[in-house]
């Protein structure tokens, strides 16, 4: 740990290791008779279970790699204007394949022309056709038609698509934005910050606290509810329903991309904590790594308790401060954990099984999406034996593992997407 590499091997790992534990706790919500400490908390309840620090984690990740990727486009000489367009074009992405997730969650089969199932499985496919890391030497007008027909399947598939309920019948429209979208808003306004900043950790610093600052103030003095179709607006539990406020956060809402700002103080987090790794390497102090780290990670746990009774409690769904500080922290020691294991003492071969999570982390995301859709399509449900307590849990890793393998195959054949 002479020498900052251009990219740590243990962000690699950690991000391997998040992705196969969401592709677990993905499928492991639809068995049976598990322990609650496994599944996701309900949305009033003041706790998290195990699958509610996994997503958080991947946000981190997300901050922890940002620092690296646009570095090294700056090194490779690549102008403001390529950079901005490079954090744009990632961002796009994830926002639309998001957008389209979202909008499967409300699908209406019965007023819809083809099942959710077949909707979904063309929309991936669609998704795969446009972002797919097509090989250099194929021919462009070849590699232009595919991403032609994926945008146009897209297009097909909005134009057909019908949610909500029976009697309430709609088109697609933004809500949630979905995991994809909701880490393409932090990492466009992440890499903006940091970009802005040139990277300098002060001023990586007050930002975090900024947007740390705004989530805290989101769930006490400044909370803000919107009904969905916008009759009511309150902050803090007050009715400020149609004065000059409520008209103006109406108008706004829109645009406050940042919503109660939870997603980007997770990602600022771990840009931070890059930061803090990259400036004590530069100084030759890497001794310090240990303790700072360590610290700062007990620092946010603490914090996110101390927060608990203050913050709405410890929640997923609501965002709540205490449980972004909780998860910064763990994630945190995770990662200094796996600095020493694969940095220092070089222990990377053990997770060569996981490296397609990795490094094909957004294939093996999308890749459930046949699996779970497939089935769904022909109605092959699981046998009760294999979808219930500890049997079904050893199907849903067993089914992370396979899947993950399967995108290693995926990838030494350049079937990968690439944003």
């Amino acid at each position: 740990m002479q020498q900052l590499p251009k990219r740590l091997l243990s962000i690699d790992v950690l991000r391997a290791i998040t992705m196969l534990l969401m592709i677990f706790v993905n499928d492991a919500g639809g068995v049976q008779h598990i322990p609650e400490w496994i599944d996701h908390a309900k949305g009033l309840e003041d706790r998290m279970g195990f699958a509610d620090t996994i997503f958080p984690a991947f946000l981190f990740i997300v901050g922890l790699s940002l620092p690296f990727a646009i570095n090294n486009r700056i090194k490779k000489s690549d102008s403001t204007r390529q950079v901005l367009f490079y954090i744009l074009i990632r961002s796009a992405a994830l926002l639309i394949m998001g957008f389209y997730h979202v909008n499967l969650e409300e699908y209406n089969s019965s007023a819809a022309l083809i099942p959710k199932a077949a909707w979904a499985l063309v929309i991936t496919i669609a998704f795969f056709l446009i972002w797919l890391d097509y090989p250099e030497s194929m021919a462009k007008t070849k590699r232009y038609a595919l991403q032609i027909l994926g945008i146009a399947m897209l297009i097909g598939m909005a134009m057909i698509y019908k949610g909500g309920e029976d009697g309430e019948v709609r088109g697609m429209e933004p809500s949630w934005w979905g995991i994809l979208g909701l880490i393409g808003w932090a990492y466009l306004v992440c890499a903006f910050i940091f970009f802005a900043v040139k990277g300098k950790l002060n001023n990586l610093i007050v930002a975090w606290i900024t947007l740390a600052a705004i989530n805290i103030l989101a769930h006490t003095i400044l909370k803000v509810n919107v009904l969905h179709d916008e009759t009511m607006v309150t902050i803090a539990g007050k009715d400020v329903t149609g004065s000059f406020l409520g008209n103006a956060i109406i108008f706004l809402k829109p645009f406050w991309i940042i919503n109660d700002a939870s997603t980007m103080t997770l990602t600022m987090g771990g840009v931070v904590i890059s930061g803090i790794y990259a400036k004590l390497v530069e100084q030759g102090k890497t001794q310090r790594i240990w303790a700072t780290l360590t610290v700062v990670g007990i620092l946010f746990l603490v914090a996110g308790f101390a927060l608990r009774p203050y913050t709405e409690g410890i929640s997923k769904i609501r965002s709540t401060p205490a449980w972004v500080f909780i998860c910064s922290g763990i994630t945190t020691l995770a990662f200094l954990m796996l600095i020493y294991v694969v940095d220092v003492k070089g222990k990377i071969n053990a997770f060569n099984w996981i490296k397609p999570a990795g490094t094909s982390t957004l294939t093996c995301y999308l890749i459930p999406y046949f699996q779970v859709f497939t089935l769904e399509l022909f109605q092959i449900n699981y046998p009760g034996v294999i979808n219930n307590g500890f049997p079904g849990l050893l199907r849903s890793f067993l089914t992370a593992v396979i899947i993950v393998l399967f995108v290693g195959l995926l990838e030494k054949k350049r079937l990968r997407l690439k944003i």
